[in-house]
């Protein structure tokens, strides 16, 4: 007689409908949040090459995509404009007809209160330098000039009707700064997302085409460098205590022990962002046939849900969401 082991694990296993009983990690549609790049002075959505089925939408385009992530039941939308004309510090982003804020008041109309709708509140798609802030005469970045620049784009964004900014400038005491200055003019409901671990990635590569940007250099002085894991939940922790309602870990899949380390700790919830990079890679990998797209697309998506994310921001929030129902 041949003795077999005692525990079976594999019982757990054995068909789709147990597999599914005793999946420990489910992502559900309200849990995604869609990134959208709306751009003035275009006539019709424009492919961004580098991330196959992203575009960058128009005032009117913009409104069926708001209509589309609405019927699929995700949670929100991430907006990002992408103006004509830049300048050395972001004027652009404080104009009330820039299109950041245009838009803004065009999804608050189309969205009601099917989606949460986000707004980037940082200066790098509209600086001619393409830095996320203000830039001192040694032409690096001026922390405390930002600052104010950043309270400026609080109040235009909250007054657009923005109802959660994404502060991911990186620089220090941006969210103190923000919420100092949308309590004193009113704006206390409106929530602040704060990028708390933010990391100089090589994973962003996209979105820089998808915002055309005119970034010189690179933001190791500001976002944070890759090896440091510690560091990332020290960030995270003070934007907690400066009062984010939300704090953020991206990139995502590169940093799920950051994410993990935060999601343990914190007492506000805590999202990821399944940047750019990490979307085209998929996309380029399943179009030379080398993986399966939609098992990876889950894939990728529960394991940043697993380590710890109550939300996350990726390009296939619609798609995902729709093979979830």
């Amino acid at each position: 007689m041949t003795l077999g082991p005692d525990i079976r694990p594999r019982r757990l296993r054995t068909t789709p409908a147990m597999r599914r009983m005793v999946s420990e990690t489910r992502v559900h549609p309200s849990q995604l949040v869609l990134p959208m790049f709306v751009r003035e002075g275009i006539d019709a959505p424009q492919p961004i090459s580098s991330m196959p089925g992203v575009v960058q939408h128009t005032t009117e385009s913009m409104r069926g995509a708001i209509v589309e992530a609405a019927g699929a039941g995700i949670g929100g939308i991430m907006l990002f404009g992408i103006p004509l004309l830049k300048d050395a510090v972001g004027s652009g982003a404080t104009d009330e007809n820039g299109i950041l804020n245009v838009a803004t008041r065009i999804a608050v109309e189309e969205a009601g209160d099917a989606l949460l709708v986000q707004t980037d509140l940082c200066l790098d798609e509209f600086t001619d330098h393409g830095h996320c802030g203000v830039l001192r005469s040694d032409g690096r970045v001026d922390n405390d000039a930002s600052l104010e620049r950043y309270r400026e784009m609080a109040l235009a964004q909250a007054a657009a009707g923005s109802q959660l900014l994404g502060l991911s400038g990186m620089m220090d005491g941006q969210v103190a700064a923000v919420r100092d200055e949308l309590d004193a003019n009113g704006y206390l409901d409106t929530a602040i997302l704060g990028y708390g671990a933010k990391y100089a990635s090589a994973f962003y590569g996209p979105f820089r085409d998808a915002v055309d940007s005119s970034l010189q250099g690179d933001r190791r002085t500001y976002q944070q460098d890759p090896g440091n894991r510690r560091e990332g939940l020290r960030e995270a922790m003070l934007d907690c205590e400066q009062g984010a309602d939300i704090v953020m870990v991206k990139p995502a899949m590169s940093y799920l022990d950051v994410l993990a380390d935060v999601a343990a700790v914190s007492d506000i919830p805590v999202w990821a962002y399944q940047v750019s990079g990490e979307y085209s890679m998929i996309e380029a990998a399943a179009a030379n046939g080398w993986i399966d797209r939609e098992r990876a697309i889950d894939e990728s998506l529960i394991s940043i849900v697993r380590a710890g994310a109550d939300a996350v921001l990726t390009y296939w929030a619609v798609e995902y969401a729709r093979t979830l129902r």
